[in-house]
C-alpha cells in the first residue's frame, strides 16, 4: 500500500503544479481575455488554460492515471479545469484526505459540449436528421444555371453551400446564391452560404504558348487495324467548356455541308489528309477521318462539291506548355513577368540556358535566403534554392519523378521555411468582401497566418458593418497559422460566430506529409478547447466525385472527418451521389463516435 500510496501522491503533485501554472496563465493573457465577445468569454479562458496544461509532457502522468482506472485526460480539453479537479479530488478520496481548495472548477463536461453545439449550430445552421456533422459543398459554375443539380444537393444533404471567390465572378455567384436560396425553400431547409476569400496564393507564371493545333488519331488493335475512326466536330466556335475534338469554322461554310460530303486538307505535318461527313446537327457537324491528323489554326480544308468553297480552320487554343523537371536540375524563378520556357540545350547535349518560370507574388522575392525550402504543385516537385538576386533567384531540384515532372503555369509555390510575412487579405479580396457582406453568411478567410491577419479582416467586417453578422471561418492552410493558432483564435473570439478549417492539402504541403496527421489532430483538440466548430476539407471523396468510383482509403478518410463538426466536399461531375454516400456513412458511423469518444452500440453482424 506505501507503494501506491506514494504513486497517488506524485500524481497530485503533478496536477497541482498544472493547476498552479493554469492559475498563473489568465493574468498573462489579460489584453485577449478582455476583448473576447462574451459569447467566447468561458472558451476563451479554457483555450487559455489547455494551451498552458499542453506544456507539459503528460505521458507518464497519463499512464499512472490508467494504470488506477482513472481518466488520462486525453479528452478534457473542453472542459480542462473541471477535470484537473475532479481527477484531483478522486485521487485525495483515495488517500482519505481532503483535497486543498483551488478556485472555482470552471466549465463542466456537459456545458463544455453545449458550447460547442451552440457555436455549430450559430455558425453552420442546424444538423441534418440523424447526422451531427454538417456537409458542406464546393458549387461548380454549373450550379449558376443547373437548378436541378442544386436541388438535387439540397436533397441529398447539404447543409453549407461553399462558393470560391478564386473563381467565376459577381454575376455567376449571384446566380449560384439564388438558386441555392430557391432549392432551401423548396425543402423547407436552412442552407447556409460561405464564400471563400482568395488570399495571396503563389503561383508560378505563364509559359510560352504552345502551337494552336489538335491532333486526331484513330482507334487501332494490336495488329494496327483501326477500331474506330477519328471524330471531328466541326463547330462555328471553340470555347473553354468546348470538346477536346472541336475544330472552328466559319458559320456559313458549315451551313452548306451536307452528310456524305468529302473533304480533302494537308495537316501541318504536310500530310494529304480525307475526312467524311457523317452526321449533321443544327449548329455542329460530326465527320471521321481514317489517319492520323494534325490540324491547326489556318490549316485549308477543300471540298469535291463545287458550290462549297474552300476555307480555313479558325482560332483554336494553344497546346498547354509545361517545364520538365528532373532531380538535380536548375530552375530560375522571375520577378518580370515573362513567359517561362524549359531549358535549352547544344548538339551534343551541353546546357546552354537553364528552364526558367515566373512567381505571380513579386513580394516573395523580397524574403526568400539561400539554402531554403521550395516546393511545387502541391509538393510533387521539392527544390532548395541556391543563390538569391534582386529580380530573380535559382533552384535546385532535389526531388522529381524518376523520368521527371510536369511543371505548368498556375501551378502552387510553396516556402514552409521561409517567413514571408505576407497579408492574407488582398486588394481583390477586399473588393470581393463587399459581395460577400451582402449576400453570405461566411466568410472563409484562406491563407491566415497571424492575429494581425484577422484584426485587419475585423477592419473590413467593421467597414462594411456586417461584425457579428457574417460569420468567419479561418483557414488553417500554412506553417506559420498553425504555429500562430491559438493567438489567431484568440484574436477572431472578438467577433461571433467562428470557425476554423483544416485545408488539409496546402498544410500537408507546408508542414510535410510525416507531420500533416500530428498537425490536424492538435487543430482539432485546440479548437475543441476553444470551443470552435470544425471543417474537415480537402480532397474527401474527390476520386468518387470526380471519376464515379470512391477508393478503401477515401471511404477511411471519410469516417475520419466524424472527429470535425463539418466535411467539405469539392465539385465533380458526380457530387450527388458522393452526397448521398458521404450523407450515410456520417449517419452510419456516428452511433460508433460522439467526436472524439468511442461509442459502444449493440454489436451486429454485417
Amino acid at each position: 500500500m506505501k507503494i501506491k500510496t506514494e504513486k497517488i501522491k506524485e500524481l497530485i503533485a503533478q496536477i497541482e503544479v498544472i493547476l498552479e501554472a493554469i492559475r498563473q496563465s489568465e493574468p498573462k493573457s489579460k489584453d485577449f481575455l478582455e476583448q473576447v465577445d462574451p459569447v467566447y468569454s468561458k472558451s476563451a479562458r479554457n483555450l487559455v488554460h489547455y494551451t498552458t496544461f499542453r506544456t507539459f509532457d503528460l505521458r507518464t502522468t497519463q499512464k499512472r492515471l490508467k494504470n488506477i482506472s482513472l481518466t488520462r485526460l486525453s479528452k478534457a480539453g473542453g472542459h480542462l479545469k473541471s477535470s484537473l479537479l475532479k481527477t484531483r479530488y478522486i485521487l485525495y478520496s483515495l488517500l482519505g484526505e481532503p483535497p486543498t481548495p483551488n478556485g472555482k472548477a470552471g466549465l463542466s463536461i456537459k456545458n463544455g459540449k453545449r458550447l460547442l453545439t451552440r457555436n455549430t449550430k450559430e455558425l453552420l445552421g442546424y444538423r441534418s436528421k440523424g447526422r451531427r456533422v454538417r456537409i458542406m459543398v464546393t458549387q461548380p459554375t454549373e450550379a449558376a444555371f443547373n437548378y436541378q443539380m442544386v436541388h438535387d444537393m439540397v436533397g441529398n444533404g447539404m447543409n453549407c453551400a461553399r462558393i470560391n471567390c478564386a473563381h467565376d465572378d459577381k454575376e455567376v455567384w449571384g446566380k449560384i446564391i439564388a438558386n441555392i436560396k430557391k432549392a432551401s425553400m423548396a425543402f423547407g431547409k436552412q442552407v447556409k452560404i460561405a464564400m471563400d476569400l482568395s488570399g495571396p496564393k503563389i503561383r508560378t507564371g505563364e509559359i510560352t504558348p504552345g502551337p494552336k493545333v489538335r491532333k486526331f488519331t484513330p482507334d487501332r488493335d494490336d495488329s494496327g487495324n483501326i477500331i474506330n475512326p477519328a471524330e471531328l466536330i466541326f463547330v462555328s466556335e471553340v470555347t473553354e467548356d468546348s470538346e477536346p475534338n472541336t475544330i472552328p469554322v466559319p458559320l456559313e461554310w458549315l451551313k452548306k455541308l451536307h452528310l456524305g460530303d468529302e473533304l480533302k486538307l494537308t495537316d501541318t505535318r504536310n500530310k494529304l489528309r480525307r475526312l467524311k461527313v457523317v452526321h449533321i446537327d443544327e449548329l455542329q457537324v460530326q465527320a471521321h477521318c481514317y489517319e492520323t491528323s494534325y490540324i491547326g489554326t489556318g490549316t485549308v480544308i477543300r471540298s469535291q462539291n463545287p458550290i462549297l468553297e474552300d476555307t480555313e480552320v479558325g482560332e483554336l487554343p494553344p497546346i498547354e506548355q509545361y517545364i520538365l523537371l528532373r532531380t538535380g536540375d536548375l530552375l530560375t524563378i522571375t520577378k518580370a513577368e515573362i513567359p517561362g520556357n524549359p531549358a535549352k540545350f547544344d548538339e551534343d547535349g551541353n546546357l546552354l540556358e537553364s528552364a526558367n518560370i515566373s512567381c505571380q507574388l513579386p513580394e516573395v522575392f523580397e524574403r526568400i535566403k539561400k539554402d531554403e525550402i521550395i516546393l511545387f504543385d502541391d509538393g510533387k516537385i521539392e527544390g532548395c534554392i541556391e543563390a538569391v538576386y534582386t529580380d530573380r533567384f535559382e533552384v535546385r531540384i532535389t526531388r522529381a519523378k524518376e523520368k521527371g515532372s510536369k511543371l505548368k503555369a498556375e501551378k502552387g509555390m510553396n516556402f514552409p521555411d521561409t517567413d514571408l510575412r505576407i497579408s492574407g487579405l488582398t486588394a481583390k479580396d477586399k473588393e470581393d468582401l463587399e459581395f460577400v457582406a451582402k449576400h453570405a453568411d461566411i466568410v472563409n478567410f484562406s491563407f491566415v497566418n497571424s492575429k494581425e491577419d484577422v484584426e485587419e479582416l475585423l477592419v473590413e467586417l467593421e467597414k462594411w458593418k456586417v461584425t457579428n453578422k457574417l460569420s468567419v471561418i479561418l483557414k488553417i492552410e500554412t506553417k506559420s497559422a498553425f504555429d500562430n493558432l491559438v493567438e489567431i483564435l484568440l484574436t477572431a473570439m472578438r467577433v461571433k460566430y467562428i470557425g476554423v478549417m483544416i485545408a488539409r492539402g496546402d498544410l500537408a504541403v507546408e508542414t510535410g506529409w510525416d507531420s500533416i496527421g500530428k498537425v490536424q489532430e492538435e487543430i482539432l483538440s485546440i479548437c475543441e478547447a476553444a470551443h470552435i466548430p470544425v471543417v474537415w476539407a480537402t480532397q474527401v471523396l474527390e476520386n468518387f466525385a470526380k471519376k464515379g468510383l470512391p477508393s478503401r482509403a477515401e471511404i477511411t478518410d471519410a469516417t475520419a472527418s466524424l472527429k470535425a463538426e463539418c466535411v467539405m466536399l469539392n465539385k465533380g461531375p458526380y457530387i450527388n451521389e458522393v452526397l448521398q454516400l458521404l450523407n450515410n456513412i456520417l449517419s452510419n458511423m456516428e452511433q460508433f463516435h460522439d467526436k472524439n469518444d468511442a461509442m459502444l452500440p449493440k454489436m451486429e453482424k454485417a
